[in-house]
């Protein structure tokens, strides 16, 4: 009878529930913060605490063949990723080509991409594991981790970035839909108040020089030329006049 591994099971399990403290921090990352930059940062923090072995972390986004770290933990990541863009081959860049997860330690490493591994190793770097991310719509990208240890990551540990990896690429997509939404339905409030402002200088127009709507409506258009002013701007300082000058009558009455 082969003997069931309690010690592996706890494992998952205690892995399992930093992944999930991870993702409802980042849920509330996403609430109060509309910029990308600092979400992403938060990210490549987060999964240093959930995956063992990750020392260092940095998320790389690939744009029309142009490569760029977006976010990362401290320098010696960016500077790592630096030296995979320049040399055309790494980790990150495999994962990001392929869509597939990337986890080998430094003589691996060595002999599949020379061109960066020296200087890597001079940071001390002993493994690597990457997954693909895509940061948004229209790019490609890897989620990266560094391990000073030998042999830093297992099976265990690169299922567990994708599962992280995965849920954080459709939280992004999510807030990005959020967001949009948010901005058109802002962007809707303001042209109905534009509309209503317009509408009451072209009552006021319309009642004082007794002009049909039309004709008031050229008159605005006309100033808002003239002055190279937006419309609604016209508009409202119109409103503000025929305000202030209503209340002025009034108080010498």
């Amino acid at each position: 009878m082969t003997g069931y591994d309690f010690g592996d099971s706890r494992r998952w399990r205690g892995q399992l529930d930093e992944v999930t403290t991870a993702l409802e921090s980042l849920a509330v990352a996403l609430d109060s913060e509309d910029e990308l930059d600092t979400v992403l940062d938060a990210v490549c923090h987060q999964v240093t605490h959930v995956i063992g072995g990750a020392d260092m972390a940095s998320i790389t986004v690939v744009r029309d063949g142009a490569a760029v770290t977006v976010a990362s933990t401290d320098q010696r990541a960016v500077d790592l990723d630096a030296g995979q863009y320049r040399a055309g081959e790494g980790p990150c860049l495999r994962a990001a080509a392929t869509g597939e997860t990337v986890r080998v330690h430094v003589q691996q490493a060595a002999a599949l991409w020379p061109g960066f591994t020296e200087s890597a190793v001079r940071f001390g770097v002993e493994s690597y594991l990457a997954a693909p991310l895509a940061v948004d719509q229209g790019s490609r990208g890897a989620l990266n981790l560094f391990g000073f240890q030998p042999h830093g990551f297992d099976e265990v540990e690169e299922k567990l970035l994708e599962l992280y990896a995965t849920a954080v690429e459709s939280a992004l997509r999510s807030n990005a839909r959020y967001l949009l939404f948010r901005n058109l339905a802002e962007q809707l409030q303001d042209a109905l108040s534009s509309r209503a402002v317009i509408d009451q200088a072209k009552g006021i127009i319309m009642a004082s020089r007794g002009v049909t709507a039309d004709v008031a409506f050229e008159e605005l258009v006309r100033q808002s030329q003239s002055e190279n002013v937006k419309l609604h701007d016209v508009a409202e300082r119109f409103v503000t006049g025929a305000i202030a000058k209503a209340r002025s009558a009034e108080a010498a009455n």
